[in-house]
């Protein structure tokens, strides 16, 4: 009897063996929760895009440790408010990730609900350093370049303009990205041409006003003599841009990545000596291949071309979290964020990506100087800033 008991074991230990390791092909689940609608749909809309052609490569390529990724989607109608809720809908629905808004103030909330569940929070392009370690938290990453290094690179290819040696200071009050923009132009152009070249400053509040006519007569009196404007602006940009030309105010505008866009140019078809930073051209003449590539793919995906260069933020933001994962060969959240904080230059779609324990926030990377003339936007090359004042907390 014992022999046989010994045999039948050893018989069904052989079957067990025998038998073909089954693989796990339960999707990881990324979430999304940002402004699908509202104010910032041209971002978070054209960022979710971006995340899934971002996943459709990852499928493509067998998937993430084995496994298949799908996308989770919950708008926040873009209302801080609602963050919360929309993060709790995609974690519920087992996100390992999520991808929340495009800007700190509107993305925090969900950010925050995010890490507390104790996932990493991505934004596609929230750029004031505070979404983050000290901002938000250590599971906070963001893919934008930091408003430090934005408002140095303006600064830097202004101060190497001919003629451009005085300049009028515009600034969008709304959200903490225009006034952080603008205190980093200013604190670099001063570096580079002195205070007494800045002939004038003024705020408006992109949320809540619609005209600006008090600012530009202010611009016609102190800013008789500037040579261009600094634009930090967020919203509503196509009927602040109509009113400064048709006000007969025709200085060269610079501005930086928040007003990117199709959605608003249709408001100033002419639009001329306008100067913008952007992370992709959108126009079907990105000089980087890999680019102009994703601009076609994401044609065909989607149906019509991408509104904002931002979709390439949410790509991004997938990629780098999808290559933490393969670093550390595991979903576990305190590995990947040691994974994360350990990119040096990691090569992403839209440039090398350093991330520091401190700091959750690219302060160099490059981005795309184009000028719009009579409308239409031409690239002029990509740069980054040389010098950039660290974030102050």
């Amino acid at each position: 009897m014992k022999h046989m008991l010994l045999t039948a074991c050893s018989a069904a230990l052989s079957l067990c063996l025998a038998l073909p390791v089954q693989a796990d092909d339960t999707p990881i689940v990324i979430g999304v929760a940002s402004g699908q609608t509202g104010t910032l749909e041209p971002w978070d809309k054209g960022a979710a895009r971006g995340a899934e052609l971002a996943v459709d490569d990852i499928n493509a390529a067998g998937g993430l440790l084995g496994r298949p990724v799908e996308l989770v989607i919950r708008d926040t109608k873009s209302d801080p408010s609602l963050g919360p809720t929309a993060a709790l809908e995609v974690l519920d629905a087992g996100s390992e990730m999520v991808l929340v808004a495009c800007d700190y103030d509107f993305g925090a909330p969900a950010a925050l609900t995010a890490i507390s569940q104790g996932k990493i929070a991505m934004s596609s392009c929230a750029a004031d350093a505070k979404f983050g370690v000290q901002g938000v938290g250590p599971l906070a990453y963001t893919q934008a370049l930091a408003t430090n290094g934005q408002g140095a690179l303006l600064a830097e290819f202004a101060a190497e303009q001919p003629g451009w040696d005085k300049v009028y200071i515009m600034q969008d009050t709304a959200i903490e990205y225009t006034k952080s923009l603008c205190a980093n132009f200013r604190k670099r152009w001063v570096d580079l041409k002195g205070e007494d070249s800045i002939l004038g400053e003024d705020t408006w509040n992109g949320l809540n006003d619609n005209a600006i006519a008090g600012q530009i007569s202010r611009i016609k009196s102190d800013g008789a003599d500037a040579n261009f404007i600094v634009w930090c602006g967020f919203t509503n940009n196509g009927a602040m841009m109509r009113q400064l030309r048709s006000a007969g105010v025709d200085l060269p505008v610079l501005a930086s990545e928040s007003m990117d866009g199709s959605h608003w140019i249709e408001a100033v078809p002419d639009l001329s000596d306008f100067y913008i930073a952007v992370y992709a051209s959108i126009w079907g003449n990105d000089p980087d291949p890999k680019i102009a590539a994703f601009m076609t793919r994401f044609q065909e995906k989607f149906g019509e071309p991408a509104r904002m260069g931002h979709v390439v933020t949410g790509y991004t933001a997938v990629e780098a979290w999808a290559r933490a994962v393969e670093k550390v060969g595991s979903l576990d959240t305190t590995a990947i964020q040691t994974a994360l904080d350990g990119f040096t230059g990691e090569p992403l779609l839209t440039g090398p990506s350093t991330y520091t324990p401190d700091l959750h926030i690219n302060l160099t990377s490059p981005m795309l100087m184009m000028k719009v003339t009579n409308g239409k936007y031409e690239p002029i090359g990509r740069r980054a800033a040389e010098k950039v004042s660290p974030p102050e907390f």
